[in-house]
């Protein structure tokens, strides 16, 4: 069994030891120098060298981490050539890939969102700014920005702002009061089973506070969305499915849901076509149930028969940044781990030089810790943080706080 992983950061070495565990050769591209210390990994960034490598070696699956692959038709070309594939199609990954379109299709089919508007360029969204908006808005630009392209604004100037940050279509829509949790949905494209909710923090600084990134951290599970688990399976995730096959666009993979839980109940904030990073980090740990039996039954259309086994203990993730980040940050920085650790470690912005891992990214590491709760986890994390040191580290001190602690 040969299972090809693309990408190369944190979540794409949590899928490659939840797919080790099966006994499986993991080869990861381009994967990073943390990644290879544990499994092999391949320089490949280009489709033509992934293609040419699967006809030769023919891995069992092809597992997608990030986003922009799917967007750009990896899978499309992949699947053509007989490799099967576990992620969306590009048309399918519109869901993602164009805010615009995933709006568009909830609106048409009533799946509970914020109320928006979309322009076709960050002029024609200034001037409906400068003459009606209501404060605080989100701003999204259209199409794929790492997790970075949605603010939420407060006044006109940030406003004005953000926008020439912005090239292309911009969304603008309703602030919604609530708390946030995270669903994902693992589908065949017409079957569906629903994971452990988990709970992401986006902001880059203590208290919700500094700009969006990629994610700081996440934990789960997040007990008090089990309540919503049906209404958000019925409202929200089957008719989204159903949306896209009537499209001639069926998801196969790994469909995120963002939600906010309101007065109203739960309502879709944004979707991803994949797996989340840091949630898998946070996520691939409890799960019990054999990552490449889900793999198998996602390509051969048997989600309906899976069955989907959890641990009953908490997870707590956190992410080690290079300081800057998001915004212009330097790298090179070596790191340095005083002690053996009981948390797992999953390496994202790294690379070896001369023996030693550096930094080379914003995201670094992250740090996973298992406990019997969510207060136990959360000890062991931050103890094993304060034993691993490289200049410029910067990482939240309050991921999985009760809510009302943040």
């Amino acid at each position: 069994m040969t299972v090809l992983i693309i990408g190369g950061g944190g979540r794409e070495h949590a899928l490659a030891a939840a797919i080790a565990k099966d006994g499986a050769q993991i080869i990861v591209a381009p994967g990073n120098g943390g990644i290879a210390r544990e499994f092999k990994c391949l320089p490949f960034t280009d489709l033509n060298e992934v293609l040419d490598w699967c006809l030769t070696n023919q891995p069992n699956f092809v597992v997608f981490g990030p986003e922009q692959p799917l967007a750009d038709g990896w899978v499309d070309v992949l699947e053509k050539a007989g490799v099967p594939c576990v992620g969306p199609t590009a048309q399918a990954a519109r869901i993602e890939s164009s805010k615009a379109f995933a709006k568009e299709l909830m609106a048409k089919n009533k799946i509970p969102t914020a109320s928006y508007e979309c322009f076709d360029n960050p002029q024609e969204a200034q001037r409906h700014i400068l003459s009606q908006a209501n404060y605080p808005i989100v701003i999204k630009a259209d199409g794929l920005a790492a997790g970075k392209g949605v603010a939420v604004v407060e006044n006109e100037a940030d406003a004005l702002s953000f926008l020439e940050s912005i090239s292309g279509k911009v969304v603008l829509e309703e602030f919604l009061v609530g708390w946030e949790t995270s669903l994902f949905a693992i589908t065949d494209g017409e079957n569906f089973q629903t994971t452990l909710f988990a709970r992401d923090h986006k902001r880059l600084n203590d208290g919700d506070q500094g700009p969006n990134t990629g994610g700081m951290g996440a934990f789960c599970p997040v007990p008090e969305a089990e309540k919503w688990r049906e209404e958000i399976e019925n409202n929200v995730i089957s008719p989204t499915l159903k949306a896209l096959r009537d499209l001639g666009s069926p998801f196969r993979g790994f469909l995120y849901c963002g939600l906010m839980i309101t007065e109203e109940g739960p309502k879709v904030l944004e979707y991803n076509c994949r797996l989340g990073d840091p949630e898998t980090q946070a996520l691939l740990p409890l799960l019990n149930t054999s990552f490449i039996e889900i793999c198998e039954a996602v390509t051969t259309g048997t989600v309906g028969g899976l069955k989907l086994d959890w641990s009953d203990q908490s997870s707590v993730c956190v992410i080690m940044s290079s300081q800057g980040y998001p915004g212009s940050f330097n790298t090179g920085h070596h790191l340095d781990f005083s002690r053996e650790i009981q948390s797992l470690i999953r390496f994202g912005g790294v690379k070896e030089e001369a023996g030693r891992l550096v930094s080379s990214g914003g995201r670094v590491l992250s740090l996973v810790a298992l406990g019997d709760n969510l207060a136990e986890a959360r000890e062991k994390v931050y103890g094993d943080l304060e034993t691993i040191d490289f200049s410029g580290k910067h990482f939240r001190k309050d991921i999985a706080l009760p809510r009302n602690q943040i």
